[in-house]
């Protein structure tokens, strides 16, 4: 008996062996939260609220970036990094602390800084501790200020301030950082080097960053998420000066999933090389004049059209309450108001569907399974038949809606999320071959007696600009609606088909209302990946957060649109010529 207890004791302790070697351990971080959240949501303060909703949201990664010009290396850095996000929210889901632009949604009067890198579960909790005291304190003071301001006001109409959602477990480890650094190094020289054969290029640069990680959701509901989240990008820009002083530029950019994915060096090069050729030939193309006619967007450009013009609409922001009618600075969308009605020709349909993994046997760059608010993602019939069906959605309820549909991509304003489009499919039941909707556009030039008509094949979106230009941009737009980034590549097309290449136009009046009017639709398609951020032409470089999407769209013909020249203070040329380049 003695013996077979031992037997079936060591019998045990291998069985339990065997489950611990296969049940990872828990995440310390997920760990730490669960444990401060459980503890915080019990705060009990003498004449202060209980909070109803506690958040914990971490951003993760590993990255590396690099860049260089001219074939010389100009920064090269690796780094990791965690960013918290404590949401805390006072009162109920009917009425809390967020909406409301006199107060603020969390705050640090700690100042902490950086969050712990090591998976030290005492600091993690202290760092928690101290970000959920300080959101806290900021929350009550906000629906304290919001109660008195709007005490003579209707509060929110029948709008709740945040939408229920099911609890959801959805974990997965994120992805290491696996890539060659050295080798990513030397390519990025390489690559830089190919403007040295182009003497007439003022400025340029080839930058490479890679990112590895996720983010991280636990909140009092009972959702707990780990989303990995990964990202490679190769960026090219140029930038020429025409001898009337005017600055022109470009940009190519290589996006991927992981460095594996990222396209082949020919491929790359090659895109180089026209950017290069392209900045060139803009310096020396003639100025655009004013315009007012048909207007063809070809390829690439069409994609970023509707990214831009579409895409950036399909999301709508509330107006915070305490706003005195201005609602702070949330920029409207053109489509409020506008479901159930014609936004596109009747052929066109639009579908947003972040759960498709790749189109034709390429990945999708747009792809995710959860969104920052631990909401599950799912396809969105958006436009069908040309009329607008529905609208990308966080937990933030907007009129007509007050659930979401997992659009929630970025950090927002006034204590709600940012929505995205994840991968925006945009089809035609009608369509013609590209040379034949060239052809219409040359049809309306006679039928319309106009000497040339205007074909797009690249737009400045997502924008190179840099902030000074962007503002210019911005102060010097007229029309309704959001502002419109400029054409990089458009070309004057006359009767007999020639293009021109000409430089420095820009549309006025450019909306969503603009795609009603479009008269013909290609056959093809074109994958337009970009990072995607809430930023006037979702500027690079001038937000904290972006997001990963992608636009799979046709040519498009646009009927009657208004273009003109910018018309801005020109820099002087150099004093004296560049050195030479010797290599």
């Amino acid at each position: 008996m003695r013996g077979l207890v031992v037997a079936s004791g060591v019998a045990a302790l291998a069985a339990l062996a065997l489950v611990s070697a296969q049940t990872p351990p828990p995440d310390p971080v997920i760990r730490a939260m669960h444990d401060e959240l459980e503890r915080d949501r019990k705060i009990t303060v003498a004449n202060l609220e209980a909070p109803y909703f506690i958040e914990y949201v971490m951003d993760e990664a590993d990255t590396y970036s690099v860049s260089a010009s001219l074939g010389g290396l100009v920064a090269k850095r690796r780094e990791r990094y965690r960013q918290p996000e404590v949401h805390v929210r006072v009162g109920d889901y009917k009425f809390d602390n967020t909406n409301f632009a006199g107060g603020g949604f969390g705050g640090s009067r700690y100042d902490l800084e950086r969050f712990p890198l090591e998976n030290s579960y005492p600091v993690l909790r202290r760092y928690l501790w101290l970000e959920t005291d300080s959101a806290y304190k900021s929350a009550v003071e906000a629906i304290s200020r919001k109660r008195a301001a709007l005490r003579n006001l209707s509060q929110n109409g029948d709008l709740d301030d945040f939408a229920h959602a099911e609890p959801l477990h959805s974990v997965h480890p994120f992805h290491a950082l696996d890539l060659d650094e050295n080798a990513w190094a030397d390519k990025v020289r390489s690559l830089s080097a190919v403007f040295a054969d182009y003497p007439e290029v003022k400025n340029s640069s080839v930058e490479l960053e890679a990112s590895a990680g996720g983010y991280v959701v636990v909140n009092s509901e009972g959702t707990e998420v780990r989303e990995p989240e990964d990202v490679v990008f190769l960026r090219a820009r140029a930038t020429a000066q025409a001898a009337d002083g005017t600055t022109l530029r470009d940009s190519v950019v290589f996006h991927a999933l992981d460095p594996v994915r990222m396209p082949p060096d020919t491929e790359m090069r090659s895109g180089v090389v026209d950017l290069a050729q392209n900045v060139v030939a803009l310096a020396k193309a003639p100025k655009g004049e004013d315009y007012n006619g048909p207007v063809l967007f070809e390829g690439a450009a069409a994609a970023q059209v509707f990214a831009e013009v579409l895409g950036q609409n399909l999301s709508l922001t509330r107006r915070p309450a305490g706003g005195g009618g201005r609602g702070g600075s949330v920029e409207p969308s053109e489509l409020d108001g506008r479901l159930g009605a014609r936004v596109l020709p009747e052929s066109f349909s639009v579908v947003d569907d972040p759960t498709q993994k790749e189109w034709r046997g390429r990945p999708l760059f747009g792809s995710y399974d959860v969104d920052r608010e631990g909401v599950p993602a799912k396809p969105v019939q958006l436009v069908e038949k040309g009329v607008l069906k529905g609208y990308l959605l966080t937990r933030q309820p907007v009129k007509g809606f007050e659930g979401s549909n997992g659009r929630a991509r970025m950090p927002g304003s006034y204590g709600a999320s940012q929505a995205s489009i994840s991968n925006l499919f945009v089809s035609s039941t009608e369509g013609v071959s590209p040379a034949d909707l060239k052809k219409q556009l040359i049809d309306l030039m006679h039928t319309r007696s106009k000497p040339y008509g205007i074909l797009v094949r690249r737009m400045d979106f997502p924008s190179t600009a840099s902030f000074d230009e962007a503002r210019r941009l911005l102060s010097g737009e007229q029309g309704s609606g959001r502002p419109v980034s400029v054409p990089l590549l458009a070309y004057k097309v006359y009767p007999d088909g020639r293009e021109e290449l000409v430089r420095g136009l820009r549309f006025r009046g450019f909306n969503t209302r603009s795609l009603k009017d479009i008269l013909g639709v290609g056959n093809d398609s074109t994958v337009f990946d970009f990072l995607d951020n809430p930023m006037p032409f979702a500027l690079v470089g001038a937000a904290e957060y972006s997001s990963e999407a992608c636009v799979v769209a046709p040519s498009i013909l646009i009927d009657d649109m208004e273009m003109h020249p910018i018309d801005e203070e020109l820099p002087k040329l150099p004093v004296v010529p560049a050195p030479e380049l010797i290599r």
